[in-house]
């Protein structure tokens, strides 16, 4: 979590690509702002699933031959794998580049800090502007799955408790508006006087 949530801009994955959402939080980041990530299972990543998949399980095949403990190292979660692309797009062994990467955060699902906090997104970055109609993508969520990530269905219940938990807040939201409403326009015309002397005065109601 970053250490000050307010000055922390939170973007919302669900329905980015993913190339190019990190390339435009990599920028972002080298410029000093700190950056969270949620919803990272639901990136989407152009082409086929097939041809997605196939290139990640080539790039699993990836080691050191002297000690794979030096790396490459692979990444199941999906919120590693942005992770992952972000930093490859920083000059990671510079103290900017450095820094820059401590200032990201990024979140399989929505976590309790983030869930109260305005979430935005990239229209840059958004497969709905930028891939064209009719072309094919799966989710960075579903790739993930396939190769070792044990939580999709985990994530997916605590997001519809979420979810349900935000309709039932903003309903009993709704009713306290409507309640209120009610209360001023029952008791308007007993205070239509007093609002006179009010205004009479030059206040504003």
């Amino acid at each position: 979590m970053p250490r000050r949530l307010e000055k922390a801009i939170v973007i919302d994955g669900r329905g980015h690509l993913h190339g190019r959402l990190a390339a435009l939080v990599a920028k972002s980041l080298l410029l000093g702002q700190q950056i969270v990530v949620v919803r990272c299972e639901s990136i989407v990543l152009s082409g086929s699933f097939f041809r997605n998949k196939l290139n990640y399980l080539s790039f699993l095949k990836k080691r050191c031959n002297v000690n794979p403990k030096r790396g490459p190292f692979h990444h199941r979660s999906p919120a590693k794998i942005f992770q992952r692309s972000v930093r490859g797009m920083l000059p990671i062994k510079t103290p900017r580049g450095m820094k820059a990467l401590k200032n990201l955060r990024s979140y399989e699902g929505i976590p309790r800090p983030y869930d109260h906090v305005a979430r935005q997104v990239v229209p840059d970055a958004l497969r709905i502007n930028r891939l064209k109609p009719g072309r094919k993508f799966c989710y960075l969520g579903r790739l993930s799955h396939e190769v070792g990530w044990n939580y999709q269905k985990v994530v997916a219940t605590l997001e519809t408790r979420r979810k349900v938990k935000d309709l039932i807040s903003l309903r009993k939201k709704q009713k306290l508006q409507d309640m209120k409403k009610a209360a001023t326009k029952q008791v308007a015309k007993g205070i239509a006087k007093y609002d006179k002397v009010i205004v009479s005065y030059g206040c504003n109601l």
